[in-house]
């Protein structure tokens, strides 16, 4: 879905219970249970689990998408568009707040890193990496080194999110500049393309090496494809495997009302978790998944009518969750400082939907998946809830903040961006 749009007619003042729920593929848990919000604990805006504390140390940075922070605990964050000429901050963290100490990039984008004495930071055509020095400052912020160049960027899931492995590789989304490969996009009755040729180039997940300059396509590997875009992307050290969560396609009800109703649009397709290996094909545009059915399904614009089942060619997801919610931001908890539940689980920013009308908006919330011998296993929760500002906030999609991006400090902390007022969020946990 397109990560920056908004719907900003008012629906009706609906209550949304933040309490979705999750399915896993392949899981015999399939109770739907709601969690007791009175267990939580409001703090920075923020609904908690029980010890807990939220505090926002930054704010009004501007749009602030991926982060990373240094085994010192400094911060370095990408804004979705340049301030004063600068599209990365490096934050110092002092006394419960973090102030901007550098600043530099004159390119706007998502994609922040950090691996082996090195910052990676990427703009929608291209990545960069920055030398730092044994405090984990950039020794030379104005001469980064260009790691990979002219990726394409067609104004829709252009986002370039990236990680690294533990092998010199690096992992850059190339979103795909559709909804489902219609021959004319999003337009109803339009019909899928024949091999659809957006595959070649985008749709996907593209691996280079991380210390070769002056890349492109040519010189890297499609390592997975059928994805049609991916913001939450990371390396699970657990595993030695990478993850992503992927956006779903749009417009069910809209595009085919004789297959779909509004309620069923509003939740699917899946937004999907996967652990990819290379080759691995996810299966876009020619199916989705259906968390209800638990199915693969054909896509209508290829001769789907919401039943007939696809993608025998294409992975299971790892897990799968409500449509619409935008997932941008993934992260394997590997710290002390959480209770141990959270130990090798993931979180997930949710940055919330646009298009779930006449339905209410949804999401705008952090959640927490539970891993179990590097799988999911078990329901997903909220764990942090009300970026949005309010019930009516969410219900229109009128959020006043998104969460976005995610980071561990070496204490354990978890970091979270907010990509509308520019806020960073803190969370602690204190038996």
């Amino acid at each position: 879905m397109k990560n920056r749009k908004l719907l900003h007619s008012i629906l009706p003042a609906v209550v949304i219970g933040g309490f979705m729920f999750f399915t896993a593929c392949k899981s015999n848990n399939d109770s739907k249970k709601v969690a007791d919000s009175t267990s939580t604990t409001e703090n920075a805006g923020l609904k908690t689990p029980e010890g807990f504390s939220a505090s926002i140390i930054a704010e009004k940075l501007g749009g602030t998408r991926h982060i990373a922070i240094t085994p010192q605990g400094d911060i370095y964050v990408k804004l979705t568009n340049v301030k004063n000429s600068k599209g990365i901050l490096m934050l110092h963290e002092e006394g419960g707040k973090a102030s901007v100490k550098n600043s530099f990039g004159a390119y706007s984008g998502t994609g922040m890193s950090i691996k082996n004495g090195y910052l990676y930071a990427s703009s929608d055509e291209e990545v960069f990496r920055y030398k730092l020095n044994d405090k984990s400052e950039v020794i030379n912020p104005d001469q980064p080194e260009k790691i990979v160049t002219g990726l394409i960027s067609r104004h829709e899931h252009e986002a370039k999110a990236i990680t690294l492995d533990n092998d010199g590789n690096l992992y850059v989304n190339i979103g795909a500049y559709s909804n489902a490969c219609q021959v004319e996009d999003r337009k109803k009755g339009s019909p899928g393309q024949k091999g659809c040729p957006i595959l070649d180039s985008a749709g996907g997940i593209w691996q280079f090496k991380a210390d070769k300059l002056n890349q492109h396509y040519g010189d890297g590997v499609r390592y997975a494809t059928g994805l049609r875009n991916v913001v939450g992307i990371t390396w699970n050290q657990q595993n030695n495997q990478l993850f992503v969560m992927q956006h779903g396609r749009d417009q069910l009800f809209e595009f085919y009302p004789q297959y779909f109703t509004a309620k069923q649009s509003a939740i699917l397709p899946a937004e999907c978790m996967y652990a990819l290996k290379k080759g691995d094909n996810a299966g876009w545009p020619y199916m989705y998944y259906d968390q209800e059915q638990h199915k693969k399904m054909l896509m209508p614009e290829y001769g789907g009518d919401g039943k007939i089942e696809g993608g025998k060619d294409a992975i299971d997801p790892a897990a799968a969750y409500p449509g619409h919610l935008a997932p941008n931001g993934l992260l394997f908890y590997t710290g002390d400082q959480f209770p141990a539940k959270y130990k090798n689980g993931a979180f997930i920013a949710f940055h919330g939907s646009w298009n779930r009308a006449p339905e209410p908006q949804a999401g705008y919330f952090v959640v927490f998946q539970p891993f179990k011998d590097g799988k999911p296993d078990g329901q997903w929760e909220v764990f942090a809830d009300g970026f949005s500002g309010s019930a009516a906030n969410t219900a229109s999609g009128a959020a006043a903040h998104r969460p976005c991006g995610l980071a561990q400090s070496p204490d354990g902390s978890l970091y979270i961006t907010d990509d509308v007022a520019g806020n960073i969020y803190k969370i602690t946990y204190k038996k």
